[in-house]
């Protein structure tokens, strides 16, 4: 059947609404078919339509005109062969369960692509997921490398329940010695520090704290600091931390919100994260979570390093997106399609 393009769209006459009934390809309307140019381009490569004038080579330079059309239609392609009908929009496709079509089900997932390069703001990625819950569609990411390998992520705004079988809420209190950003509390004088999960041992007479523990247990009037014998406030604490690591203060947040949830953060570095997580007495970490401040952007090449290694690790990758006090956290999983 041949078709006809007007700069944005393919057109099909009536013959071409069996491409509609058959496979859910197109929109029907006014006894034609409007296909969308990657549509237009895989009909066309698999000789189920005509476009007179054009090959696949010309018609590709016409629609790469357009800088993301190229590995927008790779995802097309992969959905496609992979056995899915989709269509264009909301975001970049609406795909359907295997077996269902426009007009024969609802569509299940909203995909945005991406290429490996591009930057994830997370406070838009946060709206569209939720957009995507509001339609009860599951939202992905279909992300695009160099060589044209396709990955996909589901994304979550994920509002973390409490850790079963934790109690958040403790009631021993410690004083300790800052020496700089550390703190050291003498071990025999508050014992449940190491019972609730806080601070390592330093020595046998000694546990040592990190900054983020600290700042909690201030908050909490579990824990007074001195500095050689005097007092040390919690602003002038958080001064001190502040000046060996500038991501204190969404650290802090991170780790104030996970420990009141029931969790039992502790250092991620060796992940290269700010926490690996504990909860509900499972002895080896759930998650990696990581803090972010408002309005942060991360690359889907950085987003995929993370996602892999918590993946490989057993683990949940969250980011913590701080606003003010607040958290919200953004999960991806890799899935396989």
């Amino acid at each position: 059947m041949k078709a006809t393009y007007d700069g944005t769209w393919l057109w099909l006459g009536q013959d071409g609404l069996a491409l509609y009934e058959s496979g859910g390809y197109g929109r029907p309307g006014k006894g034609k078919l409007r296909l969308a140019p990657e549509e237009g381009l895989y009909l066309l490569v698999r000789k189920r339509i005509e476009l007179p004038g054009y090959d696949f080579e010309k018609l590709l330079q016409e629609l790469s005109k357009d800088p993301v059309f190229f590995r927008r239609y790779l995802v097309y392609r992969d959905l496609r062969e992979r056995g899915y009908a989709l269509q264009t929009g909301p975001h970049d496709f609406r795909v359907f369960r295997r077996g269902e079509r426009p007009g024969k089900g609802q569509s299940y997932y909203l995909v945005r692509v991406l290429a490996e390069r591009d930057l994830v703001d997370f406070a838009c990625v946060a709206a569209e997921v939720e957009t995507a819950g509001n339609m009860r569609k599951t939202y992905l990411i279909a992300a695009v490398d160099d060589e044209g390998e396709l990955t996909y992520y589901e994304v979550k705004v994920d509002h973390l329940a409490g850790a079963e079988g934790e109690d958040p809420v403790g009631e021993g209190t410690a004083r300790g010695e800052a020496f700089g950003p550390t703190g050291l509390v003498a071990t025999g004088t508050a014992p449940w520090l190491l019972e609730e999960g806080y601070g390592k041992p330093f020595d046998q007479e000694r546990t040592m704290l990190s900054p983020a523990e600290i700042l909690y247990l201030m908050d909490e009037k579990r824990l007074t600091l001195t500095e050689n014998g005097a007092p040390l406030t919690r602003e002038a604490y958080q001064a001190v931390a502040a000046g060996a690591d500038s991501e204190i203060v969404e650290k802090a947040v991170l780790y104030t919100d996970l420990r009141r949830r029931g969790y039992a953060p502790k250092t991620g570095y060796k992940f290269g994260h700010h926490f690996r997580v504990y909860g509900g007495g499972v002895k080896h970490s759930l998650l990696l979570a990581h803090a972010l401040p408002a309005g942060t952007t991360l690359t889907m090449a950085a987003i995929s390093r993370s996602v892999r290694l918590a993946h490989s690790v057993k683990k949940k990758m969250l980011f913590g997106s701080v606003h003010n006090n607040d958290i919200q956290y953004i999960e991806f999983a890799r899935i396989k399609m």
